[in-house]
């Protein structure tokens, strides 16, 4: 089997990219996405995502012929779904819990056009488990069909657990370039998966099982939020006793054996902010580390903001004429990382969303990333121009390029990126 026509589900951040990628490399690509705008702009050979370089390979691909998206799937030889899987909060002890409707969803979507010998990869990141789910939700939409289990030699339809493992602002090139870890859920169906990822991976494809594959891409994220709760912590101890984050962390990491992560506002994004919690939710008595991390990085959006409350206070001290309709806060980033437009989970977002409900219209928020001519729920975009001339408050949320070229700006700074 050589995959000539590939389908995608979900054409966002991962799925966009992994189609034109495939796209590019000489397979027939169908994306499929319920956003019919989203639909409608790639056919146009544009991309409605920020993304370095995507632009020029969806263009590509679609005057070829190669690439082209639709609000509803068609045959294909290989299924890859890449769906958002968010949490839902929780009851006990405020545990999120895993959303798993939108991959349920991709299923019901996909089995009216599966065929014998088709490959279904999941690419989602997912808890422990959700691959059977797959097989499980797939097996009684089409009785029709033999699905794999961990033990059988054969199937009619193959089954895997392959997560994306790239990096906004990279993604194009870490495609390529980064190894992919494939869990089959039979040895028979890993090699299916990997047979389909050497159409343009050149690192090495790692064949696991299933159930280990999620729990690595669970681990990979989790690892990452724990030593960012270390460096926000750390923030704010340093905080308490005037002492410079930014350069206590460059002089620890001379030791050759440390190596401490940049503090922030918080952790955001659809994986670090997320993934955690699927393990803490699937063994809540064990995972007490990785929910201590979570619980750090989620409480500083609101030390940030009381930072600001503070500055806020002390700059009326000071200016006894003027009221608290007089102040002035400027928010610089919005994005839940630098150099991106991706809003999901992101911590700067929040921030200046809750600082908006404080101080309304005297609260300017700046995201170069977002047209400023586009709203964003519950802020008020401005220039970055227009917000250093009016801002009493400053304050750095994102590292964007945009803002690491202006000098620091008058007036009080509360900089979570050390970069002012």
């Amino acid at each position: 089997m050589s995959f000539e026509t590939i389908s995608v589900i979900g054409l966002g951040y991962i799925g966009l990219p992994t189609a034109a990628m495939f796209a590019a490399h000489g397979k027939k690509v169908i994306g499929v996405d319920v956003n019919q705008h989203a639909v409608d702009t790639i056919n146009r050979g544009e991309i409605h995502i920020v993304e370095p370089d995507l632009d020029a390979l969806v263009a590509r691909g679609v005057s070829k012929g190669r690439l082209r998206a639709t609000t509803v799937p068609e045959p294909a030889d290989a299924f890859l779904i890449a769906v958002p899987t968010p949490f839902k909060r929780g009851t006990e002890q405020n545990t999120p819990e895993p959303d798993l409707s939108y991959i349920e969803a991709a299923c019901k979507a996909i089995a009216p056009v599966m065929k014998k010998g088709d490959l279904i990869v999941l690419e989602s990141t997912s808890p422990v488990g959700t691959t059977d789910k797959v097989v499980e939700w797939l097996a009684d939409l089409r009785t029709d069909l033999v699905f794999p289990k961990e033990d059988s030699l054969e199937s009619d339809v193959y089954v895997a657990h392959c997560p994306e493992r790239v990096l906004p602002g990279r993604v194009v090139s870490e495609l390529i370039e980064n190894d992919r870890v494939i869990g089959g859920i039979s040895p028979k169906c890993s090699e299916k998966a990997i047979e389909l990822y050497l159409a343009f991976v050149k690192a090495e494809c790692v064949k696991t099982n299933a159930r280990t594959a999620e729990m690595a891409k669970l681990t990979e994220n989790a690892s990452r939020d724990v030593s960012i709760a270390f460096a926000n912590e750390l923030s704010i101890i340093c905080d308490e006793n005037d002492i410079n984050v930014w350069e206590l962390i460059a002089l620890a990491n001379r030791h050759p054996r440390v190596n401490i992560l940049q503090p922030g506002p918080g952790v955001g994004g659809h994986c670090i902010a997320v993934d955690p919690w699927f393990i803490v939710s699937q063994s809540p008595e064990s995972a007490k580390l990785i929910r201590l991390a979570r619980n750090v990085n989620d409480a500083k959006p609101e030390w940030v903001i009381n930072k600001v409350k503070i500055a806020v206070a002390d700059f009326l001290a000071q200016n006894p004429n003027k009221t608290v309709n007089d102040v002035v806060v400027g928010c610089y980033g919005l994005a839940f990382k630098a150099d991106i437009d991706d809003l999901r989970e992101s911590p700067a977002l929040d921030i200046s969303r809750k600082l908006t409900d404080i101080y309304g219209v005297n609260c300017l928020s700046v995201e170069p990333n977002v047209e400023q001519d586009k709203a964003v729920e519950g802020v008020n975009i401005h220039s970055v121009f227009d917000t250093l001339s009016k801002a009493h408050i400053h304050l750095l949320l994102v590292d964007h390029r945009e803002f690491k070229a202006l000098k620091k700006p008058n007036g009080v700074v509360i900089d979570t990126k050390g970069i002012w």
